[in-house]
């Protein structure tokens, strides 16, 4: 399949776009179990249901969030909108559980964002297999957070492929792929909605060419490998001397929502929530406070000038920089 690329990063064009693709074509009759966890799988969820047969979601089991409040799970809420059964296994990998999935008879297994490794077993067992979609143009970043990768690198373009499971991760062969620019001042969650849009049409034309059975898959180059580690706490500790300042603006808009990026100012580590590079050279050390902008306060870094506009103190709500500096004095 040829690439193509999308410019509109904003969500609710690329939904619209979405809309269009699922009422443009006939339906099919493919039959899929589909496995996802995050918001980034809700657009494939839905052209699946629109389009197919979804016997049944399967999605990682509640889990408890911020103070105490169950964490998000995008997948179980809306298929429990669009009514369809639900399967929360602890693990996927469960002799039982795989058993239960086999048991339902569908042709495809489709896989999006989902957070555990399935055995191969569960992908043999499908006449079609496993089909992932993936926000990245594979090889390079393979793996769990392939979107704030790409963001903290200073990649230019990334993309989605869709493409055939296997036992390796991200290693299967590629169905379709699609090209995304990475605009200035990109976040992790606006580019992962951009994405997930993108998934979501590749994959109507994947699943339309296995049912004709019309599908090619093209191996991965061995060249240009790299992986999306899971991101930690620690990815989020900003060192100013260790970093530029488009290295921390990329830090800042590669890792909201989690882990943020905690940095010190005047003294006290702080969650930094935005700002950007600022012109000039600073002049000093990494992590003085130059000078003030308004409600902004401009700090040196390793290289340049990174101007810090909202933070938050530990136990405290969002402010201006400016606003923590006079109440430090």
């Amino acid at each position: 399949m040829t690439a193509a690329v999308i410019c509109t990063p904003a969500w609710a064009p690329a939904a619209a776009s979405l809309g269009q693709v699922i009422q443009s074509d006939t339906l099919h009759d493919v039959r899929i179990v589909f496995a996802g966890t995050a918001g980034f799988a809700v657009p494939s969820l839905r052209a699946c249901n629109a389009r197919h047969q979804v016997l049944a979601a399967v999605t990682q089991p509640a889990r408890p969030g911020s103070r105490g409040r169950p964490a998000p799970r995008p997948v179980a809420d809306v298929a429990t909108q669009l009514g369809i059964p639900l399967l929360q296994p602890e693990r996927i990998r469960a002799a039982g559980t795989v058993a239960e999935i086999l048991g339902l008879g569908a042709d495809v297994l489709v896989v999006a964002a989902y957070g555990q490794i399935l055995p191969l077993s569960l992908l043999d067992g499908h006449p079609h297999g496993g089909v992932n979609v993936h926000a990245s143009l594979l090889p390079r970043w393979r793996g769990a957070a392939p979107v704030a990768r790409a963001i903290l690198a200073g990649d230019g373009v990334t993309g989605v492929c869709v493409m055939r499971m296997e036992a390796g991760l991200d290693t299967g062969p590629v169905y379709a792929r699609r090209e995304v620019p990475i605009v200035a001042g990109a976040t992790t969650p606006g580019l992962t909605e951009t994405l997930a849009i993108a998934g979501a049409e590749e994959l109507v034309g994947v699943l339309a060419a296995l049912e004709r059975g019309a599908a090619m898959a093209t191996p991965q180059p061995e060249d240009g490998v790299t992986y999306a580690a899971r991101l930690t706490r620690e990815d989020g500790l900003l060192d100013w001397a260790a970093r530029s300042a488009a290295g921390v603006d990329r830090m800042v808009r590669a890792l909201d929502p989690w882990p943020g990026v905690t940095g010190t100012l005047a003294g006290v580590a702080v969650r930094i929530l935005a700002g950007g590079p600022a012109p000039g050279a600073a002049g000093s050390a990494p992590g003085t406070v130059v000078r003030t902008d308004g409600e902004s306060v401009l700090v040196a870094a390793a290289s340049g000038v990174y101007r810090v506009d909202t933070v938050q103190p530990p136990g405290r709500r969002p402010m201006t920089a400016a606003a923590f500096l006079r109440g430090r004095r």
